[in-house]
């Protein structure tokens, strides 16, 4: 039997080390630990803090590429310096792996080897005097072997659906639309991917969930939705105050993200087709697309390319209404900031949103052309409708800020480190109470 760590056997809730690569949601979830007290330290990848990053800064705006902006927007305000590692050259190596990875084979070798070794950089430098860690999926499973052998509380969020939902869903899309993307070239690494994902539950006392399609997602490929907690996401309202809206003319629809199958390409085309002269269509995102159906797409939607972090809110003044007909998401954080630039949302369930159906958006099934096009025909033919829905869409992203969401994330987090999910793991406890402590950690 593992001998408790000696800060979860005191009064005094112990802290956790956050293992993040990239700027997930602008570093959320360390900044909320800091500000509960919570946060031991936050272990990453490239910052823009760095010396040499800061020294770029120098490199005139309109001459920054695309990646050199993304890096310089990864700033972890509101978390201590002094509180941060970042193994930076690591992070540039996986930046240039990633950079020369082709096919969808290569590129999950190179996750599978970012996952592993940034575990690895962590554990030889310690984990202080943390009692708890959090990782997220694919990039925590050695950290959680750790915890778990002493006695500390390992929490896992995944970030979007398993693998093998998303592999099973993108399948089907690329047989029922065959010259859009490039066919997967068969290979073991997205199966070594679903597997050290299901390691990680298994090594983990909870896992954090951005929507029950996550959750459900957990439990179809036989993950322990017993110890899974849904927690829905929060954004910085205060950079995506709204803008007035035109009160004639077309539709302006917004998408934004990679623009490809997943997110429901086809789709959109669909509608904007179907909406010709009464709708105009953007969206926003590096097109993953073979050339001659991104050229198609490109007829009918205007295709910006990628945009980053920092320039995000900016998008958000064109459009009336965001569209997002995706297949397979976590909880989509564009929603939630759609929501707060006052854009009603029409999106699907799987995009695991906060959207209320016929509220301040519409839900529509995935790949259904016919209901976006209805929605969004509504929405440009009833002026009143489409005001009333933005009003609420506001409304509505009151609840989902970033101080909102440490509200509902800090709670789960203690519970789980005073145990209340490890109890789950007796053998021989009734279903009741495994049921009981899951309802009173999901959060919606």
């Amino acid at each position: 039997m593992l001998t408790s760590h000696p800060a979860r056997s005191s009064g005094v809730t112990p802290t956790i080390c956050v293992a993040q690569l990239g700027a997930r949601m602008h570093y959320a979830v360390p900044r909320v630990l800091h500000q509960a007290g919570m946060l031991e330290r936050l272990f990453t990848d490239a910052t823009a803090t760095a010396r040499c990053v800061r020294v770029l800064k120098a490199v005139p705006e309109r001459l920054r590429p695309v990646g050199l902006r993304r890096l310089l927007g990864r700033v972890p305000a509101g978390v201590p310096r002094e509180h941060v590692t970042a193994f930076e050259r690591f992070g540039w190596e996986y930046a240039w792996r990633g950079w020369r990875a082709r096919g969808q084979e290569e590129q999950t070798r190179v996750h599978l080897w970012a996952g592993g070794r940034f575990c690895q950089l962590i554990l030889d430098v310690g984990l202080g005097e943390a009692g708890g860690v959090y990782t997220f999926n694919s990039a925590g499973l050695e950290l959680l072997g750790q915890a778990s052998r002493q006695g500390m509380c390992g929490v896992v969020e995944q970030t979007i659906a398993p693998a093998q939902v998303e592999d099973r869903l993108l399948a089907a899309e690329m047989e029922a639309n065959p010259g859009w993307e490039e066919p997967a070239k068969g290979g073991r690494a997205r199966g070594e991917f679903a597997a050290r994902e299901q390691a990680e539950w298994e090594c983990a006392d909870l896992i954090v969930c951005g929507s029950e399609f996550v959750r459900r997602g957990v439990g179809e490929c036989g993950g322990p939705v017993e110890r899974s907690a849904v927690v829905p996401y929060g954004v910085s309202a205060a950079e995506l105050a709204p803008e007035p809206r035109q009160t004639s003319g077309p539709l302006r629809c917004l998408t934004c993200g990679a623009v490809g199958l997943r997110k429901g390409a086809p789709y959109a085309l669909a509608a904007a087709r179907a909406l010709h002269g009464m709708a105009e269509f953007r969206w926003v995102g590096p097109v993953s697309l073979l050339p001659n159906a991104a050229a198609t797409l490109g007829e009918h939607i205007d295709l910006r390319g990628a945009v980053p972090r920092t320039s995000m809110p900016a998008q958000y003044t064109w459009p009336d209404v965001f569209l997002l007909p995706t297949l397979c998401e976590g909880s989509a954080t564009v929603t939630y900031e759609a929501l707060a630039a006052g854009l009603p949302v029409i999106t699907t369930p799987n995009a695991g949103s906060v959207v209320r159906d016929g509220l301040d958006g519409f839900i529509v099934p995935i790949r259904d052309p016919e209901a976006i096009a209805e929605k969004l025909e509504l929405l440009a033919r009833d002026r009143e409708l489409l005001r009333w829905m933005s009003d609420n869409a506001r409304e509505r992203a009151r609840e989902f800020t970033v101080e909102k969401y440490g509200d509902r994330l800090i709670p789960t987090l203690r519970a789980a480190m005073q145990g209340a999910l490890r109890s789950t793991r007796i053998a021989g406890l009734p279903q009741a109470s495994v049921v009981a402590v899951t309802d009173s950690l999901t959060l919606v």
